[in-house]
């Protein structure tokens, strides 16, 4: 084994921990960067297998981190994008309110749009959905022009050429950290394969955040819990009924969008995502199972909170995972003519969501700070549009908190 300096190393190869090595390489040049993944290739989890979507900043309470890194964040993607030729597509989208109950809560999210500084939005009538997507039935609606699609690895592979195109810093795969020991005020960090001393230590491990968190030495009272999403491809028949977006109301109850509608950046129509807990992190089967995983959750407090809390949305859930004929019920709500044959099943994605001991969903960015060392430990929904905003943020934090010049 060799030992290899660093100023600042960076765990984690997704697109939170990629934008943040960006923009520190940017900010200060003069410092070197290591970042390291685990897996054989960047972008292998989150940041790959979400619906590819560049979200506006309509969902998201004002004044939140959210908020005011979505509107941001992917402005400066969609001009990254440009820049660096990386297809992408603004091709808009409509949320759809099938029943009167579900009004208020669309005036509500339009209304967040409008404090967020969401450009073009638009309350729209039955008549202008059916213009904008023939085969979809509502009530009431909202255009949303500024939504896009994008395929998020390739914009993840792109930062990881910028970062080590400056001052030898360096992407490392294949480099899974088992410990952390501290030497005075150096860190080393201790890979299955190598051994990397850092001055400064910044982790962005998404499904593994609060495990890599405690292995530093932060004690994080948040605990990761995986929600797996299954995606339904429409078939060439299907694809006919669906032009570009289209998304349901929300449910407020939950941090997530309900399932929808995506046309895919490469190439077809995707369906979904439900949402369904996991009982393997990183397990992209539906009989996936980890009992070191399991039994993590179970211990937690705030797992069993979480479940008296919602056991009716996770039960629904479960019916949508293994039953077609249930998921396309739930999609015939915005596609009444959708028919079994019009949709096949695909792939899955696994979220992270932190919870709270007290069972309840971190909402919004959680970073924790620790000796010279900080631990992203919630970067939820819209962390892959947000991604260059979010890195900012991350950079200037850092620089901040560890006096970086």
């Amino acid at each position: 084994m060799s030992t290899n300096k660093y100023d600042i190393i960076i765990i984690g190869g997704g697109i939170v921990g990629l934008a943040s090595a960006l923009k520190l390489s940017i900010k200060i040049p003069s410092k070197s960067i290591l970042l390291l993944e685990k897996e054989k290739d960047i972008a292998l989890h989150q940041t790959a297998r979400n619906s590819g979507v560049i979200h506006s900043g309509i969902y998201y309470k004002p004044g939140t981190y959210k908020a005011k890194n979505c509107v941001a964040g992917r402005r400066e993607l969609v001009a990254f994008a440009k820049e660096h030729k990386i297809a992408h597509d603004i091709c808009g989208k409509i949320i759809v309110a099938t029943e009167q109950s579900e009004l208020a809560h669309m005036s509500k999210v339009f209304n967040n749009g409008v404090a967020n500084g969401v450009e073009g939005l638009e309350m729209i009538d039955a008549k202008k959905i059916k213009e904008i997507e023939p085969f979809c039935q509502g009530i009431s609606g909202i255009w949303v022009p500024c939504t896009g699609i994008i395929d998020y690895a390739e914009v993840a592979h792109k930062y990881s050429e910028l970062i080590q195109s400056k001052n030898n810093n360096k992407v490392l795969t294949g480099q899974e950290v088992i410990a952390f020991e501290k030497k005075g005020n150096v860190t080393e960090v201790i890979t299955k394969a190598n051994r990397y001393e850092a001055n400064y230590v910044i982790t962005c491990a998404g499904l593994q955040a609060d495990r890599i968190a405690k292995k530093e030495g932060q004690k994080s009272e948040a605990e990761i819990i995986g929600f797996r999403g299954d995606y339904f491809d429409l078939t060439e028949k299907g694809r006919s009924k669906v032009k570009n977006l289209i998304y349901p109301v929300p449910n407020p109850q939950f941090p997530f969008l309900g399932v929808h509608f995506t046309r895919m950046i490469k190439g077809g129509v995707e369906c979904g995502p439900n949402a369904v807990f996991v009982f393997k992190r990183e397990g992209y089967t539906k009989t996936a199972f980890s009992l070191k995983d399991t039994a993590e959750a179970f211990s937690f407090k705030g797992t069993w909170k979480f479940f008296a809390k919602h056991w009716r949305f996770g039960l629904d859930e479960y019916r949508g995972a293994f039953s077609k004929k249930y998921f396309l019920n739930r999609l015939r709500k915005l596609i009444p003519e959708l028919q079994m044959e019009d949709i096949v099943a695909a792939r899955c994605g696994i979220r992270a969501m932190a919870l709270a001991p007290q069972g309840d969903m971190l909402d919004d960015f959680k970073i924790e700070k620790n000796g010279n060392a900080m631990h992203v430990i919630n970067s939820p929904s819209p962390a892959a549009t947000a991604s260059l905003a979010y890195g900012n943020e991350i950079a200037e934090m850092a620089i901040e908190y560890f006096n970086l010049k």
